[in-house]
């Protein structure tokens, strides 16, 4: 009797070592493939949003652009001669640039739109200050472009934080 149990372990004995291998060699390769098809799917995932995300970039750039002062100023002209209206009408002219591109923070680095945000506070800040020491339009106008022809203007970091953003991601 005894005979025959160490017989049944001798064969039992190679079979659960073999089915124990053979078990975790194909939990291993099951936890491999798993982890492939996540990275596939994340390449794929990146992949796709990938040009939504430098849209983004390229609608902040654009925007960056179109609020720098030099260029704000000989789209937007004055309607009449008060410092006062000319600088309302600039500003609400950024604000309605910057509620059009508001979404676009979703696809965008942090440092990216906080740069955008800056220097949109900035140039009104500019705006409203140089208005308050105008008599006229005009001043205004001339005041702004010798300001900003003396200093960089807060648009270009912004510009240049969002080129530094999109070379990352490509």
């Amino acid at each position: 009797m005894e005979d025959k149990i160490i017989e049944g372990i001798a064969f039992a004995l190679p079979a659960l070592v073999t089915g124990g291998v053979a078990y975790f060699m194909f939990s291993a390769f099951l936890q491999q493939d798993d982890n492939e098809k996540k990275f596939q799917a994340l390449i794929q995932k990146k992949k796709d949003s990938l040009p939504t995300k430098l849209q983004a970039y390229e609608r902040l750039l654009l925007y960056s652009e179109r609020i720098n002062p030099a260029k704000l100023l000989t789209r937007v002209n004055p309607i009449g001669d008060d410092s006062d209206s000319y600088a309302h009408l600039l500003i609400a002219n950024i604000e309605q640039e910057f509620e059009h591109n508001l979404v676009q923070q979703i696809y965008v680095h942090e440092d990216a739109w906080k740069a955008v945000v800056g220097s949109k506070l900035s140039i009104i800040n500019k705006i409203r200050t140089t208005a308050e020491s105008s008599d006229n339009a005009k001043e205004l106008r001339e005041n702004l472009l010798i300001d900003y022809s003396q200093i960089e203007s807060p648009t270009e970091t912004a510009i240049a934080i969002i080129k530094q953003q999109v070379k990352r991601l490509i």
